[in-house]
């Protein structure tokens, strides 16, 4: 797997780990209502448990792709390059069910999916 590829997969972790912040750590934070575009402070406690639940999801879907990224470097073949093409894959699915479910969110789903994407471009193309 080509270094670059590696690049943008851990871009995809970090960003994961930051969602993770977000929707596990941070959520009933205001800063967090404003990124989710959560306006009722009702709505933030009735969404705060599927907002845990979600975040640890991104959380150990980040964790695998890092296993994977770090796998590639110490040559665990291939079982590292299976890791971070699952992993990545995994990530822009799910960026394209965001989108498609809900086209007003494509911003979010571009963040969420487009690293990822060019890392498994890059792998397939080199």
């Amino acid at each position: 797997m080509p270094a670059v590829a590696l690049v943008f997969a851990s871009i995809a972790v970090l960003l994961h780990v930051y969602f993770f912040f977000l929707e596990a750590i941070a959520f009933r934070k205001p800063f967090a209502h404003r990124t989710f575009g959560v306006k009722d402070p009702a709505e933030v406690e009735l969404l705060a448990f599927p907002m845990l639940n979600q975040g640890f999801y991104n959380l150990f879907l980040a964790s695998g792709t890092a296993v994977g990224v770090v796998g590639v470097a110490r040559d665990w073949e291939p079982q590292g390059t299976t890791l971070v093409v699952f992993g990545t894959l995994f990530m822009v699915g799910a960026a394209l069910v965001l989108v498609i479910a809900r086209p007003r969110m494509a911003r979010a789903a571009a963040i969420q999916g487009v690293p990822p994407l060019l890392a498994l471009a890059t792998w397939l193309i080199w």
